[in-house]
């Protein structure tokens, strides 16, 4: 036995054949070439951010920079603003995907209980919101005048904490969780919220952890609910409305000095275009290693004995 254990062992480590290696070094050229295309773009705009104003006007972008400048970064950053409205989004990011997780995993898992009569009416009314939309003129008027949410952050936070493909999402995940866990906990005498928190969501880490990416992910890049009901008088604005409020301004300001003949230097309006991508999507790139082996690993649940 030992030295048939020794001989697998020792199958384990054969030799691959001609047709294994053209496979496997066909793959690997494949998904380098793939990551070369997609780290390349992220390149050009980290390369284009630091070069100066004339030299991208006329060339056009550059992923090496040419005439190094940081110009476009003193820009964004000036007055200090910039650091409040990552504040408010890294807050607004961690509490609402804390509460979108809770709320999606709760509903996900009502909407899968064979002992829940109304789940089936109501997985149809989620499903069914997300054909239909009363519009954007009722949708305002509900926001500001019925909920009084308007100049508030109440207003960007609680429409993203939930959507019906999630919460469809999330019941497909629990759906894969056999029911007789759920029962088996009863048979102990837990309660729902400790058979939820003790038995369900311990399976549900894989799930947890794309919706609440998705979620991170929502949150880190709004700004049109921003637009929609902060005014003016909000001084403090989230991370993308504040940098898109940059680049409007920029380029308002070079058509008015255009337009009055009125020469002040290259003011930096396309590299500011491209500092403001790199000090957006950096940050959120950080969170990907943390979540990148729930989404390879799959979803695995627990067998049941019987």
């Amino acid at each position: 036995m030992a030295k048939n254990s020794n001989n697998m062992q020792q199958g384990t480590k054969v030799k691959l054949g001609a047709s294994d290696l053209f496979i496997r070094g066909f793959g690997y050229t494949l998904v380098t070439l793939y990551a070369v295309c997609c780290i390349v773009p992220f390149l050009i705009i980290l390369g284009t951010s630091f070069t100066s104003e004339s030299y991208v006007t006329t060339q056009g972008v550059t992923l090496i920079p040419h005439e190094f400048t940081m110009a476009a970064y003193e820009m964004v950053v000036k007055g200090g603003r910039i650091w409040q409205s990552y504040i408010l989004t890294i807050t607004m990011t961690v509490v609402g995907t804390f509460l979108g997780l809770m709320f999606i995993s709760m509903a996900g898992y009502a909407l899968q209980r064979r002992d829940f009569p109304f789940r089936n009416a109501i997985s149809f009314y989620i499903y069914f919101t997300s054909l239909f939309s009363a519009g954007l003129a009722p949708y305002y008027l509900t926001m500001t005048q019925r909920y009084h949410l308007r100049d508030s952050y109440l207003a960007v936070l609680i429409p993203l904490l939930m959507s019906p493909w999630l919460v469809i999402l999330m019941k497909n995940f629990v759906k894969a969780i056999p029911h007789e866990i759920s029962e088996s906990g009863k048979i102990d005498g837990a309660g729902d919220m400790r058979i939820f928190v003790s038995l369900i969501l311990p399976m549900l880490k894989p799930a947890l952890a794309t919706i609440g990416l998705f979620l991170a992910l929502g949150y880190w890049n709004e700004w049109y609910q921003s637009s929609l009901f902060l005014t003016s008088k909000v001084d403090i604005k989230p991370l993308q409305y504040y940098l898109y409020e940059v680049v409007n301004k920029a380029d308002a300001l070079k058509n008015s000095v255009a337009s009055q003949f009125v020469t002040i230097g290259n003011l930096p309006t396309e590299t500011v275009k491209m500092a403001n991508a790199m000090l957006a999507t950096g940050p959120i790139i950080l969170l990907y290693p943390f979540v990148q082996k729930y989404f390879i690993s799959g979803l695995t649940v627990g067998a049941v004995k019987g």
